[in-house]
């Protein structure tokens, strides 16, 4: 069978059968990795632009950027330039001195968020660990709350990391499943109920975090004015309100923040994934000089965080953003992209929904499971991903041709029409 792909594209359904030489590397990985990932029977090996290669030289059209990390594609020649000429001079330091490169990538994060200072970090849960540690600091010393009666209300759903701390904020079972027991101070709130934060907010509250769209809890886009009431709400109780915009931030959702859809000025901003330009970990909590006045030398730190390398290729991968008009195409292709799939919603889909090019198709889990959309995608030459089983999720680098798009999305259709035939004959 083939496909209708654009020129250059794959032109052939890949076999579901993986070859000897993929079967032979995810055995090893089976073996001797962590069984903590179930990724799809696929072994990539090469990347270029919005496309990856598998190790049977199979090319796949990429509509997960690894989690929005790989924003501005794979090997995006200005960035993969920043990292080599960067690494020749000088890889990293620690923060122990200062380099040439850190005070530029500071200087400039603060002037696109508008914030005061940054505080550089590598994966995002790290950062948002930051963000956590520099709320209840605050919380102490400068809103007066008790020693160690710190509360900090995330939204239930939300995903903003897994580390210990983290994942004491997580309402996922499995997150939580045998890892307590987690600090306390830690409480939920439906997500897109302002009131409910009203109601959850005390005098030991030190700070709301909160994800503009929800990614993992499933592409989930607030109320319109959610945002906003909640940021008057925060001043109105002296409460910080922290955004995490590690897989919102840099275009992904339309604006350069998301929270800039509505006109919201966070006290902190934590930033990740493709501010590392999908080559390295990089992550930054952007914060006012009210929150950032609690960190004295030696009060936090981590030995990679701010290495010349990092800075040097964040500063590429913001470059290439503006350069090429990211955050514009990131809107029209996304305002597009929701709207041409709007026909799908029936007996499998009930509903597709998200901002910018973040979107998700939800499946009626009665009927079939993300993940069979995703697997029949696969076979047609499409990397995607499901959230719990039951969203599709889209998310491809910003750069994507169009015609790229507007293919995967009539396979997206296909496959839908396909499961619809097959539900239907089986009833």
């Amino acid at each position: 069978m083939t496909a209708n792909i654009p020129s250059g594209r794959v032109t052939e359904l890949h076999s579901p059968q993986a070859s000897d030489a993929a079967e032979e590397l995810i055995s090893r990985e089976r073996t001797f990795g962590a069984r903590n990932y179930d990724p799809l029977p696929v072994v990539l090996a090469r990347g270029e632009g919005s496309f990856l290669f598998d190790v049977d030289g199979r090319r796949y059209l990429d509509l997960m950027s690894a989690y929005s990390a790989v924003s501005f594609g794979h090997a995006h020649p200005k960035i993969v330039g920043a990292l080599i000429e960067q690494a020749q001079k000088l890889g990293v330091t620690s923060r122990a001195y200062f380099n040439n490169r850190l005070p530029l990538l500071f200087e400039r994060l603060a002037q696109l968020t508008s914030l005061d200072r940054v505080l550089p970090a590598n994966g995002g849960a790290e950062a948002v660990e930051t963000a956590i540690k520099a709320a209840r600091k605050w919380g102490y010393k400068i809103k007066g709350i008790p020693d160690g009666h710190a509360e900090i209300i995330a939204c239930r759903n939300n995903f903003h990391g897994r580390t210990i701390t983290i994942t004491g904020l997580s309402t996922e079972p499995q997150y939580r499943d045998g890892f307590g027991p987690f600090p306390p101070g830690l409480l939920t709130i439906p997500y897109g109920d302002a009131d409910a934060l009203a109601r959850a907010i005390t005098a030991n509250t030190a700070a709301f975090l909160v994800e503009p769209v929800q990614g993992e809890g499933g592409m989930i886009v607030p109320p319109p004015g959610y945002l906003a009431r909640c940021a008057q709400i925060c001043r109105e109780h002296h409460v910080l309100l922290i955004c995490d915009e590690i897989q919102t931030g840099l275009g992904r959702i339309g604006k350069f923040l998301g929270c800039e859809h509505e006109g919201v000025m966070p006290d902190g901003v934590i930033l990740g994934k493709a501010l590392g330009g999908g080559l390295l970990p990089v992550s930054a909590f952007i914060a006012t000089d009210d929150v950032m006045q609690v960190f004295h030398p030696n009060d936090h730190g981590n030995t990679f965080g701010g290495n010349p390398l990092a800075a040097g290729v964040a500063m590429a991968a913001l470059d290439v953003l503006f350069e090429e008009k990211l955050i514009d195409r990131s809107a029209e292709l996304g305002a597009w992209l929701i709207s041409d799939l709007q026909d799908l919603r029936g007996p499998i889909v009930t509903d597709v929904r998200g901002r910018g090019l973040f979107v998700g198709i939800e499946i009626d889990a009665t009927r079939a499971t993300a993940r069979h959309v995703v697997d029949r995608l696969l076979a047609r030459g499409i990397l995607s991903k499901d959230t719990h089983g039951t969203v599709v999720r889209i998310a491809p680098p910003l750069n994507i041709p169009r015609d790229a798009l507007e293919w995967a999305a009539g396979e997206i259709r296909a496959v839908i029409r396909e499961l619809e035939r097959e539900k239907k004959r089986a009833a």
